[in-house]
């Protein structure tokens, strides 16, 4: 049996993103499932890769609960992350360059070592330098923002673009902060960190365990983005975003008119 076609639908995914152009979903009619989503995304980056961009970390996705109630999918998923992808903390974004961007609060790691062989997977967590919050833009390349399991980890888990503010040393507890998220100085939502898996070192531990499965290993010097602390909200032209994430500070980045 001819197993779905890779190359065509990473293909297609990359051309969606290029032209700003939503499309159908891809899964069900082409036989698609989570392992091999996961084949197509490595494609659709490699895609980015080819064309000069670099990869500086990896991502988490659907790790609250709000999260995976917005989009109707129940599983936790990563993703990787390129150079091209990052805004500058307080730089601009065109929302013409994206289908249905959408904005939402994280808490960022810049990570100091790598893991050495055979190294549980908990303790990897006091390899990380420092932590930062940070905004993560997301945009489905999919049509009404609708997709199963297998579409959006295919579609690099809806990555597009991540602000990250300013590093500081690991607090002693991560697990229960205050998160806003402000567009235009209003507040559009409130959470916590605990959203995030409880608390966002379990998602790097379940980043380490998920990626090695399909043999990638994070770097020294990456940015691992552990997910969000809210719900998503859309971005509109010329709106200015802002995400407080308590002991850390906050992150922002502007659309343009």
């Amino acid at each position: 049996m001819i197993g779905p076609d890779v190359a065509g639908i990473a293909e297609k995914l990359g051309a969606a993103a290029d032209s700003a152009t939503a499309i159908g979903q891809l899964a069900a009619e082409t036989g698609l499932d989570s392992d091999t989503a996961y084949t197509v995304q490595a494609a659709l980056v490699q895609r980015r890769l080819d064309r000069g961009e670099r990869l500086v970390g990896l991502k988490m996705g659907l790790t609250s609960r709000a999260k995976m109630a917005q989009v109707g999918v129940d599983e936790v998923i990563w993703g990787r992350l390129t150079d091209v992808m990052r805004v500058p903390d307080g730089g601009t974004v065109d929302t013409g360059d994206f289908i249905h961007p959408r904005v939402e609060p994280e808490v960022a790691f810049l990570l100091d070592r790598l893991p050495e062989p055979g190294e549980p997977v908990g303790s990897f967590t006091r390899a990380v330098r420092a932590v930062a919050p940070a905004i993560e833009l997301i945009d489905s390349r999919y049509a009404n923002f609708t997709f199963s399991l297998p579409d959006v980890i295919a579609d690099n888990t809806s990555a597009a673009a991540f602000a990250i503010g300013p590093w500081s040393p690991v607090p002693d507890g991560l697990d229960n902060l205050g998160v806003l998220l402000e567009i235009d100085g209003r507040v559009a939502q409130v959470g916590s960190t605990a959203a995030i898996l409880g608390d966002p070192r379990r998602a790097l531990d379940e980043g380490l365990r998920l990626a090695g499965r399909h043999g990638v290993r994070l770097r020294k010097g990456w940015v691992f983005l552990a997910g969000a602390a809210t719900a998503a909200v859309p971005l509109r032209p010329g709106a200015h975003v802002r995400a407080v994430v308590e002991k850390l500070g906050s992150a922002s980045l502007k659309a343009l008119p």
